[in-house]
């Protein structure tokens, strides 16, 4: 795990301290039309404008597209066309007008309307220039005309910086983080931010890393483009990371008397060790496992069959059998045999209150059940004295586990791990506060596996699970690793092996605990 300090960028031409004006012209280009023709039967025609650029020889490219105006011969376009502007070059310019006829994104199979070629140095020289549109034989396309109105802009090259991490990959670079935009300022700092090594360099310090610097494009100081420049880059490995690097423009590069386009400097880089699971268990850890099991009142009466907490004549229902497949496993590498057993969502004597956090065995003091004979005995002796309520929160049980594990990490040693096992039956209600709570626990000796009972719709568990990308708290802070494993109980139950339950937990631990 790395934790980057914050980071300060100085825009800078040459010298290393900034002028308070970097500034590049563009020209914006209102379009608008008269007299089109009209090519269809029951309406008139849907016009779009294309800007099309020449850059070299016969080779056009297309630039951007206005929006489509629906039945009108003498459109007003709202959107606008941003070019950059170089006295020094021709710079061809092509305008196309279509007649849209159909959703497809391809112009081919639309009514062509006429053209405009010119180029931009003929359109900043008028303040507003007017030309009959000609078909593709140079024909009149009817009556039709375009106005191309210029607009000199200047843009704001220092407004809103952020910065970008990649990672080399054997495809190429991939995005690793983005900082957040730092509004309005020449010299920003960035806040700190903590990122898996593997994320940014995957694990080897001597690969090396790119960092982009952007900043946002502003026509005036209220009014945004909704795009961003690249002012520079630089390249550095993670052991050269905690330094001062000058950012290269390679547009610039080769010009003359150009030093560099900006300086990122690095105040702090730290790498931090976090422990394997293997390395827990080799060190003489032993695994706290707590058990929370779900007494919210979709399960239904306990009484009845249909109910999820039913015990059938045969001792069995699907809460006790989870407790039996991932307890038999974990009780192995607690030389006490002593689980705490909390419940939560039901109301408890004798004050019958709403509770989130109670000890099954109904002692606050002492939660303890010896072995998961214990905890099952605890289980069946509970149900019949509560009242099943709700709502499903996770984040009282999660933070009490948490805490331990806290105190657990200042011994500085690998001794104590946490597993926290969530069996319920549906939907969180406090999906924020648990985001928060994993989260924060991410970067602890800390796992939770979440066992779903039932038929519920589970896309909420499956969300935590976040296998695809880590968790992120609704404050945006991002989880240090992936510290739940979600496990719908009946795909096991259908297979015929509850055991793989405790094989999707441990895969979880082992392989992203880092």
């Amino acid at each position: 795990m790395i934790t980057f300090g914050q980071q300060a960028a100085m825009a800078s031409g040459g010298p290393p301290v900034p002028r308070a004006t970097h500034l590049t012209t563009k020209v914006e280009l209102t379009i608008s039309c008269e007299k089109l023709m009209d090519m269809d039967v029951f309406s008139k025609s849907d016009p779009l404008c294309a800007l099309y650029i020449n850059t070299s020889g016969s080779q056009w490219y297309e630039f951007g597209r206005t929006e489509m105006i629906l039945n009108s011969l003498n459109p007003k376009f709202a959107k606008k066309f941003v070019i950059d502007y170089y006295f020094e070059i021709v710079q061809r310019l092509k305008f196309c007008v279509y007649d849209i006829d159909n959703n497809t994104y391809d112009l081919s199979d639309d009514d062509f309307l006429g053209e405009l070629e010119c180029t931009l140095g003929q359109i900043v020289s008028n303040r507003q220039m007017t030309r009959p549109l000609l078909l593709k034989d140079k024909r009149p396309a009817g009556h039709g005309t375009i106005t191309v109105s210029p607009v000199s802009s200047k843009y704001l090259w220092w407004s809103d910086p952020f910065l970008e991490f990649y990672k080399q990959t054997e495809t190429g670079w991939q995005l690793a983080h983005r900082t957040e935009v730092v509004k309005n300022n020449l010299n920003p700092i960035w806040r700190p931010f903590r990122i898996p090594l593997r994320s940014l360099c995957g694990g080897n310090v001597e690969i090396p890393i790119k960092v982009l610097f952007f900043i946002f494009l502003y026509v005036s100081v209220k009014c945004s483009l909704g795009s961003h420049d690249l002012i520079g880059s630089f390249k550095a490995t993670l052991a050269e990371m905690q330094a001062e690097f000058e950012c290269i423009n390679p547009k610039k590069q080769n010009k003359k008397d150009y030093k560099n386009s900006g300086v990122i400097c690095i105040k702090r880089c730290q790498v931090h060790k976090e422990y394997t699971f293997l390395d827990y268990i080799m060190g003489g850890c032993q695994i706290h496992f707590t058990i929370a099991i779900d007494f919210t009142g979709s399960n239904g009466d306990p009484i009845s069959p249909q109910s999820l907490h039913y015990i059938s004549p045969e001792g069995y229902n699907e809460y006790l059998a989870a407790i039996w497949a991932v307890g038999n496993v974990i009780q192995d590498y607690n030389s006490s045999k002593m689980f705490p057993v909390f419940g939560f969502g039901a109301q408890v004597p004798p004050t019958w209150q709403v509770s989130h956090e109670f000890p099954i065995n109904f002692n606050p003091a002492n939660p303890f059940c010896e072995g998961i004979e214990g905890v099952v005995h605890a289980y069946r002796q509970c149900l019949p004295q509560l009242k099943l309520w709700g709502p499903t929160n996770f984040s009282p049980v999660i933070n009490h586990v948490a805490c331990f594990a806290r105190q657990a990490i200042q011994q500085n040693m690998a001794s104590h791990y946490f597993v926290l096992l969530i069996i319920t039956d549906g939907v969180i209600t406090d999906m924020d506060q648990t985001r928060t709570a994993i989260v924060a626990a991410s970067r602890l000796p800390m796992s939770i596996i979440i066992v779903g009972v039932g038929g519920a719709d589970f896309s909420a568990m499956e969300f935590l699970d976040s296998d695809d990308r880590l968790l992120h708290s609704p404050t945006g802070d991002l989880a240090s690793r992936d510290i739940v494993q979600f496990v719908p109980f009946r795909n096991f139950q259908v297979s015929g092996s509850l055991w793989f339950i405790t094989v999707e937990f441990f895969l979880n631990i082992s392989e992203n605990i880092s």
